[in-house]
């Protein structure tokens, strides 16, 4: 076991802290459209997904090495450093699950790492050509590439299942859901799993504790793998209702290829060392999956909250992160006085989401929204499924005219 010192320890356990609140911020990236779809139960889902979290922690180191070898220069961090970028990471996660907004934890965290990277070694310490290739590149590809995939997929399943018993087509496509859901559950752990890892890894190499360039111990894998695991399985049920009824409302077949979508991507990415975002995967799926079914109805209002808190994401966890690696620049009673400020505004947020529970219980309530420009317009031009034709057309033929029959007339009174 590695010499500790206090503010080593410090940074491990509020790493360990980022990781469970990445948990249930994410949990919505696995089983928000199986709990939508009535697939699984909510209880059932969310410990499901933390099993798979949990083995998927062990497929790969891949990302974490991005995260603690590649992102900034290792010679330059202290332990402060970051703490600071874990404390912008988690402020903006629980910020993000009071309003139930899926925001992307990853890109929150290598926001922190930034900022406080730039405010402790200025700007030479952050490798700009890793920020791009591995960072913002796959930001903004992910989404686009899991959308068109799922559009495409759930085409492809009305039209092979167009034939098939409508329920047994229903209930195979949500056995294939919950094998899908599962598979997203396995790569959310192979990809976010690591990043709490490598930061870890990177406390590890600042603090002296493990040489430059070490891969993360194995009891960091572990320790990461648990944290995210007990994360999941509390359910972050603010996301899972954006994400499962918010963005748009899925059918068996929708869920599936929008989850057998995002799982593809962040496998591959996770392969690559991509620190990519599994919320803006699986929100994409979700969204490409909606527009693909004649009359399905994305939800831009909400779709538009969540892309501006995208575009956030990274520099409000950064400014906090600079802030925060600021401020422990003074010395033990900084990195007290911010150790504080987050405990403190930790409660606060949790305090505000109480004033309206949500839980397993009305997770799948939402309000109606009508559809948006952009939806009406795609399903104009998308070719009903079959067996839709004939209603159509039948709603669209005027009832025939009947003109009643004349009363015969009264006959003559008796004279």
């Amino acid at each position: 076991m590695e010499n500790f010192s206090l503010i080593l320890a410090i940074v491990v356990i509020t790493a360990l802290a980022f990781d469970f609140t990445n948990g249930f911020h994410d949990t919505a990236n696995a089983m928000a459209t199986t709990i939508s779809t009535g697939a699984l139960k909510p209880k059932v889902a969310v410990a499901m997904s933390a099993v798979l979290n949990l083995v998927g922690a062990f497929l790969s180191v891949e990302v974490a090495n991005t995260i603690s070898k590649g992102l900034v220069d290792e010679s330059g961090i202290r332990p402060e450093v970051i703490f600071a970028a874990l404390v912008g990471a988690i402020l903006w996660n629980l910020l993000t699950w009071l309003v139930g907004l899926p925001s992307s934890s990853s890109h929150a965290l290598m926001g922190g790492l930034i900022g406080a990277t730039i405010a402790s070694a200025g700007m030479g310490a952050v490798h700009g050509d890793v920020l791009v290739t591995k960072v913002l590149i796959p930001a903004i590809a992910a989404p686009i590439v899991a959308g068109l995939a799922a559009m495409l997929a759930t085409r492809l399943s009305y039209s092979i299942g167009k034939k098939a018993d409508g329920k047994a087509s229903a209930k195979g496509f949500r056995a294939g859901q919950i094998a899908s859901a599962g598979l997203v559950s396995l790569a959310h752990g192979t990809n976010d799993a690591q990043k709490t890892m490598g930061i870890i890894t990177l406390a590890l190499v600042a603090g002296g504790a493990v040489a430059p360039d070490s891969d993360p111990p194995t009891w960091v894998i572990l320790s990461a793998g648990v944290a995210i695991a007990l994360g999941t399985y509390l359910g972050g049920w603010r996301i899972i209702r954006t994400m499962g009824k918010g963005l748009t409302d899925l059918q068996p077949q929708q869920g599936f290829a929008a989850q057998t979508s995002a799982a593809t991507v962040i496998l591959a990415s996770s392969h690559l060392g991509f620190s990519l975002s599994t919320t803006h995967s699986v929100s994409g799926a979700v969204m490409g999956a909606g527009l693909g079914r004649k009359g399905g109805v994305v939800r831009w209002s909400t779709a538009t909250r969540m892309f501006v808190a995208w575009g956030l994401t990274l520099p409000a966890a950064a400014a906090v992160g600079a802030l925060a690696e600021w401020v422990t620049g003074f010395g033990d009673w900084g990195t007290a006085v911010v150790a504080v400020f987050l405990i403190a505004s930790s409660a606060a947020i949790w305090k505000l989401s109480r004033r309206e529970v949500i839980d397993h219980t009305n997770v799948n309530d939402t309000d109606e929204e009508p559809a948006g420009v952009v939806t009406t317009a795609i399903a104009a031009v998308t070719p009903p499924p079959a067996g839709t034709v004939t209603e159509d057309l039948t709603a669209t033929i005027p009832a025939p005219l009947t003109t009643a029959a004349p009363e015969p007339a009264a006959p003559p009174a008796a004279v």
